[in-house]
């Protein structure tokens, strides 16, 4: 295994230390373990707060600051953060308006943030929670009871955020923020499996012609395990499920997102296929990303999140935001 690490012990807060100075409009506490806007909260703003395992930078700390998250919490790599570290995190993003949790669909994210809930309420902290589950590869797995939360969480955050920015009562927030959970879906394809600092190994074993159909951003099996394609069959097979499981016509958002070691010339290529693809099925993309947004450590691959879009989610996704992994508009 070669990583660029000291330890494998101290990967997450060597990194976090790392965070925060390259971004020093970021706060990172790191005896708690949370990241949050220099700032401090806005009073009556709604906090948001996400978290979740590390390994999937720029999820969810990269994401924290104008426009979009008021604090993360990361876990060790591929592990939920625990209940301690979301009420941290939660009681320093009040503002007073109340906290929406925006908490990925995986048993363990879950079950700590709901824990979570409970003891902020006991602090006084009103917390609504979103749960996104956009991923259609599987229903079930060892790790989820329905769908994963995979690349959609990023447009939940964003659109959410824009409407927190705006002074909306939580109720608000939290309705449009399981508007966008309703109307996307996400499908991964895995190229090559991922390393894990700890494990010292790749996660699983992939052949050099085999491509993984429906993997999940841990590394967690998909649908099948065929013959790699190129790319037209790949984002094909991506849009296959996803239609299939929600039609798409009209504009749409789409987030082409990278695992974490496909080059974005790649990454590129396959967007052109999933936007001509996209065409012949009757939807327009009006809005993208392209890039590592929701990575899983070194995997090769890529997955695709379709947002259907209204005018309210596209004013949303268009407002300003400032963080480190997301700037448009200020």
């Amino acid at each position: 295994m070669k990583k660029l690490i000291n330890d494998t012990g101290t990967v997450v807060p060597d990194a976090l230390r790392g965070l925060a100075a390259a971004h020093p409009q970021l706060r990172v506490d790191l005896e708690n373990r949370i990241v949050l806007r220099a700032s401090g909260p806005r009073p009556g703003k709604v906090g948001l707060v996400s978290g979740g395992g590390s390994g999937h930078e720029p999820l969810h700390g990269g994401f924290v600051g104008y426009g979009m998250l008021d604090a993360a919490c990361p876990g060790e790599v591929f592990t939920s953060p625990v209940p301690d570290q979301v009420v941290q995190a939660s009681t320093a993003a009040d503002g007073g308006a109340g906290v929406l949790h925006v908490v990925k669909n995986y048993t363990g994210d879950v079950l700590n943030f709901r824990m979570a809930a409970e003891l902020c309420a006991e602090e006084g902290v009103e917390v609504a929670s979103v749960l996104v589950d956009d991923d259609v590869a599987v229903r079930d797995s060892l790790h989820t009871a329905g769908r994963r939360g995979t690349g959609a969480t990023l447009f939940v955050e964003k659109v959410a955020g824009a409407l927190a920015e705006t002074g909306a009562p939580l109720a608000e927030v939290t309705r449009v923020a399981r508007e966008v959970v309703g109307r996307s879906r996400s499908f991964g394809v895995a190229l090559s499996a991922c390393t894990v600092p700890a494990a010292g190994g790749p996660s699983f074993d992939l052949g050099e012609t085999e491509a993984e159909f429906g993997v999940g951003i841990h590394g967690e099996p998909g649908r099948s395990r065929e013959a790699v394609r190129d790319a037209r069959g790949l984002v094909s097979v991506a849009l296959d499920a996803i239609c299939a499981d929600m039609p798409v016509s009209g504009d749409v958002l789409v987030l082409l997102n990278g695992m974490g070691a496909t080059p974005l010339i790649e990454l590129h290529i396959a967007f052109a296929e999933v936007v001509g693809q996209l065409a012949g099925r009757g939807a327009r993309v009006a809005r993208s990303l392209v890039g590592n947004y929701v990575t899983s450590l070194d995997m090769q691959g890529f997955s695709v999140t379709v947002c259907r879009l209204t005018e309210e989610l596209t004013r949303l996704w268009d407002a300003p935001v400032e963080t480190p992994a997301l700037r448009w508009g200020r």
